[in-house]
């Protein structure tokens, strides 16, 4: 097996004493795991942090083994790591798609729109300017991978009632698909909230 193609790191997790293996997602070949070497090294580490763009090179001898992978950066998310708010989006976005969707699945439109709302994350001049965009993510996501029919937020949507909105998406997440209860994904949209809630109207 062997993939070369443009992707958004998804999770970064230390596996032996020297690697990591990391979750990747691609807009032909879905979300895609491979152990990468050196990873604890200085010229990776600020490449392996999650939201980063990445071109990616994987190759496997067969169809069941965890491929090895080369990244070279194209855009880092590293800069807004200090921001709490950004931060805990960034973190909240990649870890919603490490979990929730399956291996070797392609979700062109999944893709697409992570990419998007992790420029607006990163770019926007408030949270105002970028929730809604989550907000929209994570309805796309459950469509997309078949849980109902979550409304899109309007354009102009009251920040109590985008506040409202996702809370309840929050309900069907959790229910849905991050319910394995080893894996505690909803930790991090926890944190997230608690930010966006305090900062209210300001945002």
């Amino acid at each position: 097996m062997l993939i070369s193609a443009p992707a958004i790191l998804c999770a970064s997790r230390a596996h032996g004493e020297h690697g990591a293996v990391v979750r990747l997602l691609t807009a032909d070949h879905g979300l895609l795991a491979a152990y990468v070497a050196g990873a604890r090294g200085r010229v990776l580490r600020p490449v392996l942090i999650p939201g980063n763009l990445v071109e990616v090179e994987l190759h496997a001898r067969t169809q069941s083994q965890l491929p090895s992978a080369r990244l070279e950066l194209v855009t880092s998310r590293g800069p807004w790591l200090s921001e709490p708010l950004a931060s805990a989006a960034i973190g909240w976005v990649t870890t919603l798609t490490a979990q929730a969707l399956p291996e070797g699945q392609p979700f062109p439109a999944l893709h697409s729109a992570l990419e998007a709302v992790l420029d607006a994350i990163c770019h926007a001049p408030s949270a105002r300017g970028w929730a809604q965009a989550l907000a929209a993510f994570e309805a796309l996501l459950l469509r997309e991978i078949g849980y109902g029919h979550a409304p899109f937020p309007p354009g102009e949507e009251p920040w109590e009632r985008l506040l409202a909105r996702l809370d309840r998406q929050g309900l069907a997440l959790a229910k849905h698909l991050l319910a394995d209860p080893r894996r505690d994904g909803m930790a991090a949209r926890a944190i997230l909230l608690d930010r966006l809630k305090r900062i209210g109207g300001e945002a």
